[in-house]
């Protein structure tokens, strides 16, 4: 390893914990030392400079780390640090504290929680109790919060959804549309509501000509109404849903940095293959299919390739239909 020697000590330390973790009655200095091919004195100093650390917010706990101690051979009962023979053993120390009953949460169980917790803002925006452990949460990950959580601006219409949903009653909403242009007004039915990478969507009837419901993006909902006038749900509603939300699977091969795009307008992914700098992606995407696949190929790079099939025409007309909107010179 290159470089400064604190930072050769502060890259080996996470890996130095982790070793020792997998022996509990600890390792002679000696033995940790050739581990990691530095001599007993360079190893005595990384552990030394790790006791003197704050949290790491490593895999063991974002809360507290490992503590660890020095165990010398029972010569002559000394506790000297500055012994030589490497045959000081080394280990973590077990954590046999009761205190409450708590139990120290992992930097991942930490991420599902905060994760929950804004997903749940959005629907209970008056929560303080829930705004505050967010909070605590956001300051223990990141530092102090820029800002207590809140429900995003483009959400403010999701308790009135929810409202009208529960109790069965129509809603007027001026619509910008997602995939074409205009804007325009209509009556919706709301029949679920659901949270995507995109946001909060609603599907709604009523049933149209064709035997299906429509989905309305909430971010791009102008105004909304709840009307007095009630609804019936359609005695199929279960197939409605579950076919409103039938996915089709399309391969894309696309640059690794891209693979936002790809979470972006997919509702699932899988890795076919991949390497350092592309991969490979069975897209599940909902209708319009060609729609999705365009603008994964407008945000992702010129690297996209599509596998070939009756999709691709479609999502070209999808990019020249843009283009074609965005042409002409500016007044």
């Amino acid at each position: 390893m290159t470089g400064p020697k604190f930072l050769q000590r502060i890259a080996r330390l996470p890996e130095v914990i982790n070793v020792l973790a997998a022996y509990p009655q600890g390792l002679p200095l000696r033995t940790l030392a050739a581990q990691f091919d530095v001599d007993i004195d360079t190893m005595r100093q990384d552990l030394v400079s790790y006791l003197d650390l704050e949290s790491w917010g490593w895999s063991f706990d974002i809360f507290h780390r490992p503590a660890i101690e020095f165990v010398q051979p029972d010569r002559d009962g000394t506790d000297d640090l500055t012994e030589t023979s490497g045959s000081t053993v080394v280990r973590i120390v077990p954590d046999t504290s009761t205190g409450l009953g708590a139990e120290h949460l992992s930097a991942g169980d930490l991420s599902v929680l905060y994760t929950a917790g804004m997903a749940l803002i959005d629907v209970e925006p008056h929560d303080t109790d829930l705004a505050e452990a967010i909070a605590v949460i956001a300051a223990t990950m990141y530092g102090e919060p820029s800002a207590v959580p809140h429900a995003g601006d483009w959400n403010r219409h999701l308790r009135d959804l929810q409202t009208a949903q529960e109790q069965q009653l129509k809603v007027k909403i001026v619509y910008s549309r997602a995939w074409s242009e205009g804007v325009g007004e209509r009556v919706i039915e709301p029949l679920r509501l659901v949270q995507t990478r995109r946001g909060w969507e609603v599907d709604a009837g009523p049933v149209g000509p064709e035997g299906n419901l429509r989905t309305f993006l909430l971010s791009n909902i102008r105004s909304l109404e709840v009307l007095a006038e009630g609804f019936l749900p359609p005695s199929h509603t279960a197939a409605l849903l579950s076919k409103q939300r039938q996915t089709t699977t399309v391969r894309m091969m696309i640059t690794q940095d891209a693979r936002w795009a790809a979470r972006l307008f997919a509702e699932r992914m899988a890795v076919v293959e991949e390497d350092e700098t592309s991969v490979k992606l069975d897209l599940h995407l909902l209708p319009p299919v060609g729609g999705r696949v365009a603008m994964i190929m407008l945000t992702s790079g010129t690297m996209t390739k599509v596998e070939p099939g009756a999709l691709l025409p479609e999502a070209l007309d999808t990019v020249e239909n843009l283009l074609n909107h965005h042409q002409g010179g500016l007044a």
